[in-house]
């Protein structure tokens, strides 16, 4: 049986919170290009240096509220 997208989003708005973050997640996993490994594991080496530097002091964060406010600024223009 094929339900409408409302009929679909209707049941899944009433399945529990982390049932439906599968769900989300599956669906956005299902439209994404493949991945490549060797980008992918490029991100993670770069994540994990970006972790460790603001772990140690080496960099600092900036509060998103700055950051946000300094995109307001930017696309204002």
């Amino acid at each position: 049986m094929i339900q409408t997208i409302d009929e679909l989003a209707q049941g899944a708005i009433q399945l529990p919170p982390d049932q439906r973050f599968t769900l989300a997640q599956r669906i956005l996993a299902s439209v994404e290009p493949p991945g490549d490994s060797e980008i992918d594991k490029a991100w993670a080496a770069e994540i994990l240096d970006r972790m460790r530097r603001f772990d140690s002091g080496e960099t600092k964060g900036i509060p998103a509220v700055d950051v946000f406010a300094k995109m307001d600024q930017r696309l204002a223009r």
